[in-house]
């Protein structure tokens, strides 16, 4: 897992986020975060788990602060 944070959110409930070693990845929101209502705008430290196929992918799986 990796923490970044949220610059531009997509259509298609999709974001992007910088993470904290520079890298920029496109990322969706996991379903257990999706069910609890947790929302996510552009500002907000996120952790990120990647795709092991596609580094550019990823899924966030917790909001931080």
């Amino acid at each position: 897992d990796v923490n970044g944070v949220v610059v531009e959110q997509l259509p298609s409930v999709l974001f992007r986020v910088k993470l904290d070693g520079g890298a920029i990845v496109t990322a969706h929101i996991a379903d257990r975060t999706d069910r609890n209502f947790v929302r996510v705008l552009v500002g907000d430290r996120v952790r990120i788990e990647l795709s092991p196929v596609d580094r550019g992918r990823g899924r966030i799986v917790e909001k931080i602060g």
